[in-house]
């Protein structure tokens, strides 16, 4: 003897006759936030337990933390001093509306290597004066880290033009851009 869906739920074909046919639609709207609740109270669950140190598995292939080579560009290295150029007239352009742009970069001198502790990114502090096209001539403090770059793939360059640092950065004066 075969049944049928409507003598399978009985129930349900009672409160379709009674309610009409949205009473289907609202049951499933009550099942689906039923099981959103459930979800979401599992997840707070899971969420709330112990946290646990990493095991030696973990410790030897993916928490390694860097390894740095101490291989950092000289400071009067050129696609370093292209980058600050660059960078620098991007920044005057873009935002501040400025056509100033960095002309050179002369009396260059590292101030510092490695300043911090020896577990810290490899990092060489330099001055220099930086000439600009309108014929001023202003100190210029930049670093070259070592893995700073895009994607921590290369060397990366942090500066600070004294008097141009418009959005106050290194304030005062560029302090922040030395060691």
């Amino acid at each position: 003897m075969s049944r049928t869906s409507s003598q399978l739920d009985l129930p349900t074909a009672a409160a379709e006759r009674v309610c009409g046919p949205k009473f289907r639609a609202r049951s499933s709207v009550r099942f689906g936030r039923f099981v959103c609740l459930a979800l979401v109270l599992a997840l707070c669950a899971v969420s709330s337990s112990q946290l646990r140190a990493a095991n030696w598995f973990e410790k030897n292939f993916w928490l390694s933390g860097p390894r740095y080579d101490r291989a950092v560009p000289g400071c009067d290295y050129p696609p370093a001093l292209d980058r600050i150029i660059a960078n620098f007239r991007t920044k005057e352009f873009r935002f501040w509306n400025s056509g100033l742009r960095i002309v050179g970069v002369e009396d260059i001198q590292q101030v510092d290597f490695l300043p911090w502790a020896a577990q810290s990114i490899p990092r060489r502090f330099c001055s220099g004066v930086a000439v600009i096209n309108d014929g001023g001539r202003t100190p210029i403090y930049y670093s070259i880290a070592e893995d700073t770059g895009m994607v921590g793939m290369d060397w990366g360059v942090n500066f600070c033009v004294v008097g141009l640092d418009r959005d106050w950065a290194y304030n005062p004066a560029c302090r922040a851009a030395r060691p």
